[in-house]
């Protein structure tokens, strides 16, 4: 999905036999997406954006993004994580001010129970444990401005 502009930790996490987490596996893989979007938009055409598109696991932002990646069309770049709170959020929002690309904030708003049950019609393999998105519901903290971001969008699911 949008090659070279479409960043997402759960990508790293792939393997022959499906998606596998661990704590380390996990941590290696925000790394490898953290270089990739760094080289990405290093080499972004003038007027590029970082949509930095949070929210629970399962609330729809691997879906906002195809829905709307066509419609901002090739200088768009998305970083798509749970991202629950400003500290989490500040290193993708560092890596786009220090090459000098204006980011956005997405956040994909979803009740706790709609979660829970599109995380439950997911394959296996894909499938987040319950208490990983109470936990990060828990914790959610609002985008905001003082962040870095250029403009916050809510979107409710």
């Amino acid at each position: 999905m949008l090659e070279g502009r479409y960043f997402n930790p759960d990508v790293y996490l792939e393997t022959d036999s499906g998606r596998v987490f661990t704590p380390e596996r996990s941590a290696a893989a925000f790394e490898r997406a953290y270089a990739d979007l760094e080289r990405a938009l290093l080499l972004a055409s003038p007027g590029a954006r970082l949509f930095v598109v949070v929210g629970v696991q399962g609330s729809g932002k691997t879906t906002w993004v195809r829905e709307h990646a066509a419609v901002l069309g090739e200088s768009a770049f998305f970083f798509d994580a749970a991202l629950p709170r400003a500290i989490h959020r500040a290193r993708a929002v560092g890596i786009a001010k220090t090459v000098g690309v204006s980011v956005v904030a997405v956040w994909i708003q979803a009740t706790l129970e709609a979660a829970l049950a599109r995380n439950r019609m997911r394959r296996n393999d894909h499938r987040v444990p319950d208490s990983a998105i109470q936990s990060v519901h828990s914790i959610m903290e609002r985008p905001s401005v003082a962040e870095g971001f250029e403009e916050v969008r809510e979107v409710r699911t």
